[in-house]
């Protein structure tokens, strides 16, 4: 059985009270505070929320990231506002993005014409990696 503690003043100290919604509810004999236990829900791993900032800022459109990590654009929105996120605003410059298996990263790193001129970030995504790249002074973006 998990402990149970009043959300007001932390004690475990309490008595059944009722139920209110088909939930049981309890009293605190430390303050007197009635409460419920609330339902876990649906959590997602901060891991996920994290990454979602992170190619947010990089340039990378809500849909995108629900594409690449399977998480909910709608939650990815929520999150930026819930954090107060804001993208940088430079329009010289239009990020991609490739998702990369480590032997095809080592290539990619290898090769050393693909390094020039541009910006990279290597982020891990499960066990593949993503590439972000930022070509300075052009439009267009050439892997």
């Amino acid at each position: 059985m998990k402990l149970i503690h009043c959300p007001k003043c932390k004690s475990d100290e309490y008595v059944k009270s009722g139920v209110i919604k088909g939930r049981q509810r309890f009293k605190c004999t430390a303050c007197g505070y009635h409460f419920t236990v609330f339902k876990e829900g649906k959590n997602i791993d901060p891991y996920y929320v994290v990454k979602s900032l992170q190619l947010y800022i990089e340039g990378i459109s809500f849909r995108e990231i629900e594409r690449i990590l399977g998480v909910s654009h709608v939650s990815v929105m929520n999150w930026v506002r819930q954090y107060g996120i804001q993208r940088p605003e430079n329009l010289e410059y239009h990020p991609t993005y490739k998702v990369l298996n480590h032997v095809e990263l080592k290539d990619l790193m290898a090769d050393r014409e693909a390094l020039k001129s541009a910006g990279f970030m290597v982020t891990e995504l499960g066990d593949k990696f993503m590439v972000i790249r930022w070509e300075r002074f052009r439009k267009t973006s050439v892997y």
